[in-house]
């Protein structure tokens, strides 16, 4: 099978961010298919035009259209249609395809995926990442009612032309539906576990840990990601400052970079805790994570708490369930009943500061429930979310939709969230 695969923000391990695009594309080339991954080099570069590597056997054709997510909404949007324009045309080069894939975000990936798919007359399936637009419109990156209506309109479009689709949640697949598409062609794969790569040597860990005086076996939370708006990664602050009332022995560690990075950080400072009980680093390559993480007693996945975010399938909670890391999050979905159903970690969503600082001190001085939660968290990445199992489910989406199955496409999943 030949593969048009377009993702805008597509990572390597050598790279900071998700690499849910990179794992299920070079496990579809060891299955012997031919993938062509269309993407953007987000850093500053000396290339003016498309240029091509090979990444794992995938064909990665990039094309230089520097981003960062401290850019305001308007150069984001105009670098979303910026690489549409140009990825349209890139597609327009291909002879030959059996099938196009395309996953969000943005929605504007949806462009150049269905005009390519159009012009080879091959079907396509759409991965829905995030629910666009409403959570641009509900953070406010989308005020004029005219944009909303095109926003929703595109979304519209992108499904209609979708022989099938993947969600990323449950939710997701409520809302994609709640649109007007049909259940039965929704297949819901969330973010994996990448077990094989948490599976490092336990000196690199030990390493980490005392190589900083401020560390060596205190108890330790982290947050490995992006310092953005819809992040709130504020709230660690707020919760170091409490904890260390309590316990001034438990460390926090922030890892990561974003619009709000610095802000944060000044936050830390004035409240009292920067180098104190919370350190924070910039962000490393994914290939490091798994250490820092395994380093952790407890890991966290954050958010503003707004109902579009609920849906969320952060690449964060799944890298700490590899890890064996149990996880807090201070938001609500269905990662709350995973974490409650499968007792992996601590939920302090609707709770105060107060009363999280309190409940995160004993769940961390309880080593039987924390020797529990770290079991059943690893047993969980094992199981449900193994990145190579999903990667199958996914490979039989495009399989089934090839075979011009869409119609059963949601019985690949449907065991795991009926």
């Amino acid at each position: 099978m030949k593969i048009i695969y377009f993702h805008q923000y597509f990572n390597t391990p050598e790279m900071s961010g998700g690499t849910r695009s990179y794992e299920m594309a070079r496990r579809l080339v060891a299955a012997g298919h031919e993938v062509h991954m269309i993407t953007s080099w987000v850093n500053e570069t000396d290339q003016k035009d498309w240029y091509i590597t090979n990444e794992a056997g995938i064909n990665v054709h990039w094309f230089p259209n520097y981003y960062n997510n401290k850019m305001s909404y308007i150069d984001r949007i105009k670098a979303f249609f910026r690489f549409a324009y140009h990825a349209a045309k890139k597609g327009k080069t291909f002879k030959d395809a059996d099938i196009v894939f395309a996953t969000s975000t943005p929605l504007t990936i949806a462009l150049p995926a269905v005009s390519t798919a159009k012009k080879l007359n091959v079907p396509m399936v759409f991965e829905v990442r995030d629910l666009w637009p409403e959570l641009p419109i509900a953070m406010g990156a989308l005020k004029n009612k005219f944009t909303q209506k095109l926003a929703y309109l595109l979304e519209s479009w992108a499904y209609k032309n979708s022989d099938s689709i993947i969600a990323l949640s449950p939710g997701m697949r409520e809302g994609i539906v709640k649109a007007g598409y049909p259940y039965n062609k929704i297949a819901v794969i969330p973010n994996s576990s990448d077990n094989e790569l948490f599976e490092i040597d336990f000196s690199l860990v030990n390493n980490f840990r005392y190589k900083f005086d401020w560390l060596g076996e205190r108890k330790l939370v982290v947050y490995t990601g992006t310092f953005g708006i819809i992040n709130g990664v504020s709230y660690l602050v707020d919760l170091a400052e409490e904890v260390y009332k309590i316990d001034s022995e438990i460390r926090f560690l922030l890892i990561g970079a974003g619009a709000e990075f610095e802000l944060v950080k000044e936050y830390a400072r004035k409240k009292g805790v920067l180098n104190i009980n919370l350190f924070i680093m910039e962000s490393i390559p994914k290939k490091e994570i798994p250490i820092v993480l395994k380093a952790a007693t407890l890991s966290t996945a954050l958010f503003i708490d707004k109902p579009e975010m609920r849906a969320n399938s952060a690449n964060k909670f799944f890298d700490s369930l590899a890890a064996g890391t149990p996880i807090l999050i201070n938001y609500g979905g269905w990662m709350v009943d995973i974490i409650e159903h499968n007792n992996c970690g601590l939920v302090v969503w609707n709770k105060t500061i107060e009363q999280a600082a309190i409940d995160l001190v004993d769940f961390l001085m309880d080593e039987s429930k924390l020797t529990q939660a770290v079991s059943n968290a690893k047993k969980l990445a094992q199981t449900q979310f193994d990145r190579d199992n999903l990667a199958v489910q996914f490979s039989n989406v495009l399989d089934f939709t090839l075979d011009k199955r869409s119609q059963s496409v949601s019985n690949i999943t449907e065991h795991y969230y009926p």
